[in-house]
């Protein structure tokens, strides 16, 4: 969903039976400050909030294999410590991930790699996460 806490946010949590959402973002302060927002709006609403994801953490040089930091390092981490809610994944820059997203085939279908694996480990990590907060997981 687009960041903020807007209408679409509140319809689908009015709407939509939810196990949880998780909140993306990038590391700078800008993109913080909606997440922060949305923490507090979804608790409000009494929505559990899985954690968060920090998009565009750093990009990898392809050349030399430098991480370089673009817009920052480490925001969602501390949005995660401020909210005590875990960091789900730190994903990199990678013009691999827009590729592959341009041809219609998510980056998880091809080949191997960090990306991959950063997007499958996110994936049931917050998979298990949603389940555990099903009403029955207790059950």
């Amino acid at each position: 969903m687009p960041p903020g806490t807007g209408d679409a946010q509140l319809t689908l949590v009015q709407q939509v039976p939810l196990a949880g959402v998780v909140m993306v973002t990038t590391p700078q302060e800008v993109a913080l400050t909606d997440v922060r927002r949305g923490v507090v709006m979804f608790r409000s609403v009494d929505v559990e909030v899985l954690g968060i994801v920090e998009n565009m953490s750093y990009f990898v040089c392809p050349d030399n294999e430098k991480e370089y930091d673009i817009f920052g390092r480490g925001g969602g981490a501390r949005v995660a410590a401020q909210f005590s809610l875990p960091l789900l994944a730190e994903i990199p820059i990678d013009p691999a991930i827009r590729e592959s997203s341009d041809a219609g085939r998510p980056i998880v279908l091809d080949g191997s790699g960090p990306v991959r694996d950063a997007f499958l480990k996110l994936a049931t990590r917050v998979a298990e996460l949603a389940v555990a907060n099903q009403p029955d997981a207790s059950s």
